[in-house]
């Protein structure tokens, strides 16, 4: 698929990568993106020199259209009402990262309709706990004006910026005793996220319509504040 798709992406797109020596070339890694675009889950793996695996929305699996694509690049199916399901693709996520891969995952759950960059669901830290991986923020620039939600075909010859972070070490959470870790840890994740996407607005609420059972006036660890300055 990397050596059909990266090409062709590269010829109808101008893809800017930076950051890219902050993604391991061995061992488990977690890759946490903002999500703008359906194009975000082609643009991503195709800049990574390693096999990346995401979760994707379990509709995709149920119809035959696209169920051969997505069961042949290895995806996760897992059904947004949450309950064993999305326990299971945790289970799966954990497999993935304990034999050594890259796994990718939206932590606001959904893409944003609204243009903001939103709160993010605490999956990815407590996937991250679980494993010991390194959590590698990753801000996506662009991909919303390749192919906008609700938009059937996409808009060529645009830009697309990835800037990859510096890794983020659960190992710094493990002593937490007021059990708020989980939280922190994802706000700062969220932090470093709207840090390298730049223009991109925060919004403290969740893109969808399920919120966690967490208490939404918990402190942030540090104030989340656009920057217009470029990672």
């Amino acid at each position: 698929m990397k050596g059909v798709l990266t090409p062709l992406l590269r010829g109808l797109y101008r893809v800017r990568v930076h950051g890219r020596v902050n993604v391991p070339r061995k061992g488990p890694v977690i890759l946490a993106a903002n999500h703008r675009s359906f194009l975000d889950s082609l643009f991503l793996p195709l800049v990574v020199g390693r096999r990346v695996t995401f979760v994707a929305k379990a509709e995709y699996f149920d119809s035959k259209k696209t169920a051969w694509f997505f069961r042949g690049v290895g995806q996760i199916p897992i059904r947004r009402e949450g309950g064993s399901a999305s326990e299971g693709a945790l289970a799966a996520a954990t497999d993935v990262l304990e034999s050594g891969g890259v796994f990718a995952i939206y932590p606001e759950g959904t893409r944003t309709r609204d243009g903001f960059t939103h709160r993010g669901h605490t999956g990815v830290a407590r996937l991250a706990m679980r494993t010991g991986a390194p959590i590698i923020p990753v801000g996506m620039v662009g991909t919303d004006e390749c192919q906008p939600v609700n938009k059937k075909l996409p808009r060529l010859f645009r830009t697309v910026n990835i800037r990859f972070g510096a890794p983020i070490d659960a190992a710094r959470y493990a002593e937490d005793t007021e059990g708020l870790a989980l939280r922190q840890l994802t706000d700062e994740l969220m932090f470093e996220i709207v840090q390298l996407c730049g223009a991109y607005e925060y919004q403290d609420t969740y893109a969808t319509k399920r919120a966690e059972d967490v208490p939404t006036d918990i402190a942030h660890v540090a104030p989340l504040q656009p920057s217009t300055a470029a990672a």
